[in-house]
């Protein structure tokens, strides 16, 4: 009888632990972050898009992945994705990046079913 508690609490930890994605944090130095902000050419054309994501089930591994992929890519000059609001922003030079590149690389995150991009809007952004 006492099994079932224990049971029941392991089996609810152990799903809570598992549920989200673990990423890897990678280490970097204050030096190297400078660098890579600095790195970011102005954009030649810039603009910027907001959309919704569908199916992101927590803000470490769905959210944080998806902006750290959307940052990384060429001509992103900045990505947020905030999970509460199932949100993402991205501002980028239109002359390395599309906005059907930037659905694709949310969708790629995932198995290619997990998120799902709506609500695409895209805009120039004036200097």
């Amino acid at each position: 009888m006492r099994f079932t508690p224990l049971f029941s609490t392991i089996a609810l930890s152990s799903l809570l632990f598992f549920s989200c994605k673990k990423t890897e944090v990678s280490q970097t130095t204050t030096t190297e972050k400078s660098v890579k902000v600095n790195s970011k050419s102005v954009a030649a054309k810039p603009e910027m898009a907001t959309f919704t994501i569908e199916g992101m089930t927590c803000a470490v591994g769905c959210a944080k992945t998806i902006q750290e992929k959307l940052a990384a890519m060429d001509g992103i000059q900045s990505a947020t994705v905030d999970f509460d609001k199932k949100s993402a922003t991205v501002e980028f030079d239109a002359s390395k990046q599309t906005s059907e590149l930037l659905l694709k690389a949310v969708q790629e995150t995932g198995d290619g079913k997990t998120y799902v991009v709506s609500n695409m809007k895209s805009e120039s952004v004036k200097k």
